[in-house]
């Protein structure tokens, strides 16, 4: 043992070199769990290693146990100490530093940095270098010189993510393109592997078009640009997106400054829409709007092209500072309208297919990119507003006549009720003034009541010809749908028009009230409802009756109450206004008037017999004549 002491000890002398690489094997001999005696080597290479570098003592001749105890050599030994720490790396905690893979194992990797001992990092932070080796270089963080065991921690993993964040930092500030490894798919994207750190890539980022499947991209490797940096959260977001538009965008200014309007270009259908056809021109895209794939009127692009098909387009429009392309294809092809039957004209029949339908009309395509408005008043003869669904739908198979014809605007209007006969033309014979008709209910407003005689012919019964009684509104009497009995009154033929009656078909019950009911006929009603002018009274026969506010004072001179029964005189009927007018008040002060002319009559003949027979009397008799004659005078 101690022979083997001395030959460590002349290599050390000799070579400082050779010395360190066998620290660095024993060290490495340790951690994987060489034997006891590799232990026992280990700690006297150890004591080896603070043998004087420099000293010019034959190692033979050298006492070791002294140079231990410090008894002869205490100056010796501090002094190689001194010149041994010279020839180690100062460490600096916390910092990253470059080592030398020296030994490698199943679970650790040995790192030698120049220190007094080498640092021990798990295995693990160097899966991603499956490829790792003896004398390999690599970046460790200094965690702590010397831990409880005296052992330097190191860790690779920090070293890499201090380092891969400060070269995170320095791409995004250069705005530099950086590759990266997709490593997994997560929600909303994918996570990639940049410098080692993990980014979020979006998914409306990794490409300009639509990505379907989002697991082809795991483990590829492609370019990316870091687009956002979370410094306090340490999130960093890039997109792969942003430097195929940026490309896109330098080939869309340099094809545009080539571009002409009329200008004649192949392009591949690279996406539909709803609205139109999206073209790539090589690199840059232009848009072809549904309106101009075809003369014809369509409902999808799908109709005319295909994904991934390869067409001939003309350039409509551009936009230098939008960057904006607009295409036609329908222009590649003369305008049906230029090929239209010449010898069309107005007043003949065409036939078509429905291609739209609006509120005030339908559109019919006689040929493919001619159409023609059949306006919703050109397709029945009816007088009545209606919509064009109820006559037409998509679709549909129609013939109709040429109304109007304008070649030069390209506009054309059809219509469906001429191919019809116009029920307005034999009007008077079919429905003279005063027939009696049946009719549909086809609509109820405040006024009146739209009936309909056939289809076509309408016409309307106002509310005051509607029932004898007065009425609030027509539905009180009848519901759209009825049938009802109607009397021609009038027409108005040049409008179309026509006035009915229904009332005029109904006995009059004024006839009736006039006859039950004469003038100054005594009879017994109801106060029904009181209003401040008066009360409505209710006769026999449900007949209402009005009288007003003095006409309700009663003998006793109290005013008549709601529910009172009454005696009522007729004193006034208004056929025109189809009102009864009664009176209480005429019943007893009529009594009263006839008492008193009676009384009156009776005192003018006691005064003229008086009269006559005064000349004959005494002068007694004329004093007692005149007595009399009070007393008749005061009515006694």
């Amino acid at each position: 043992m101690e022979e083997n002491e001395k030959v460590i000890a002349e290599e050390a002398v000799k070579a400082p070199a050779a010395e360190e690489k066998a620290e660095a094997a024993e060290t490495s001999a340790e951690v994987v769990g060489k034997t006891e005696e590799a232990e026992d080597n280990s700690a006297v290479k150890e004591k080896a290693v603070k043998a004087p570098l420099n000293a010019s003592v034959d190692p033979d001749k050298f006492d070791w146990d002294s140079f231990e105890n410090e008894t002869d050599y205490g100056d010796d030994k501090k002094k190689v100490e001194e010149q041994y720490d010279q020839t180690l790396s100062k460490v600096v905690e916390n910092e990253v530093v470059e080592g030398t893979v020296t030994a490698i194992s199943k679970r650790e990797v040995l790192v030698n940095i120049g220190y007094k001992s080498e640092g021990i990092i798990p295995a693990s932070e160097f899966h991603y270098n499956p490829d790792l080796k003896v004398d390999d270089k690599v970046d460790v963080y200094v965690e702590s010189a010397e831990d409880k065991k005296g052992q330097l921690i190191l860790s690779h993993k920090k070293a890499r993510i201090l380092k891969s964040w400060d070269r995170v930092n320095e791409a995004y500030e250069k705005d530099e393109v950086v590759n990266g490894y997709i490593k997994t798919r997560t929600k909303g994207g994918m996570i990639v592997d940049i410098f080692g750190i993990e980014a979020f890539l979006p998914g409306s980022q990794i490409d300009i078009k639509r990505i379907e499947d989002y697991d082809a991209l795991v483990n590829v490797t492609m370019d990316f640009k870091i687009v956002k940096i979370n410094q306090e959260f340490r999130n960093v977001v890039v997109s792969h997106k942003a430097l195929l538009e940026a490309e896109q965008e330098k080939k869309r200014g340099e094809l545009i400054s080539k571009l002409e309007k009329g200008q004649i270009l192949e392009g591949t259908v690279k996406n539909i829409t709803n609205y139109g056809v999206f073209v790539d021109l090589g690199g840059v895209d232009g848009l072809i709007h549904i309106t101009d794939l075809s003369w014809g009127r369509i409902n999808n692009p799908k109709e005319v092209v295909s994904l991934d098909q390869v067409i001939k387009v003309v350039v409509l429009d551009f936009d230098n500072q939008q960057k904006r392309i607009a295409l036609g294809l329908k222009q590649l092809t003369p305008h049906p309208w230029d090929s239209l039957d010449a010898d069309l004209k107005v007043g003949d029949k065409v036939k078509g297919k429905v291609v739209l339908i609006a509120d005030y009309g339908a559109f019919v395509e006689i040929e493919p990119g001619v159409e023609g408005l059949i306006h919703v008043s050109e397709m029945s003869w009816s007088p009545r507003l209606h919509s064009a669904q109820e006559f037409l739908k998509v679709g549909d198979e129609v013939e109709a006549q040429v109304l109007t014809l304008d070649r030069e605007n390209r506009k054309m209007s059809l219509g469906l009720k001429q191919l019809t006969p116009n029920p307005w033309e034999n009007i008077h014979e079919k429905y003279p003034v005063g027939s009696q008709q049946k009719a549909i209910v086809r609509n109820i407003t405040n006024f009146g009541v739209f009936a309909e005689l056939e289809d076509g012919v309408e016409g309307l019964i106002h509310i005051s010809d509607l029932s004898w009684n007065k009425i609030k509104h027509p539905s009180e009497l009848v519901s759209v749908g009825d049938t009802i009995d109607v009397q021609i009154l009038d027409f108005d033929e040049s409008n179309h028009k026509l006035s009915l009656g229904h009332k005029q078909l109904l006995p009059n019950p004024w006839d009736e009230i006039e006859a039950k009911f004469p003038v100054n006929t005594v009879i017994e009603g109801t106060v029904s409802a009181i209003t401040d002018k008066g009360a409505t009274i209710m006769l026999d026969g449900d007949v209402e009756a009005f009288a007003f506010t003095k006409d309700l004072v009663k003998e006793d001179g109290k005013q008549a109450v709601a529910g009172e029964k009454l005696q009522f005189k007729v004193i006034e009927l208004r056929r025109s206004t189809r009102r009864v007018l009664v009176s209480h008040l005429a019943v007893y002060s009529e009594v009263k008037e006839a008492k008193a002319a009676v009384d009156a009559d009776n005192t003018k003949k006691a005064v003229k017999k008086i009269n006559s027979n005064i000349e004959k009397a005494t002068l007694g008799d004329i004093s007692e004549l005149a007595a009399l004659k009070d007393k008749l005078e005061k009515g006694e």
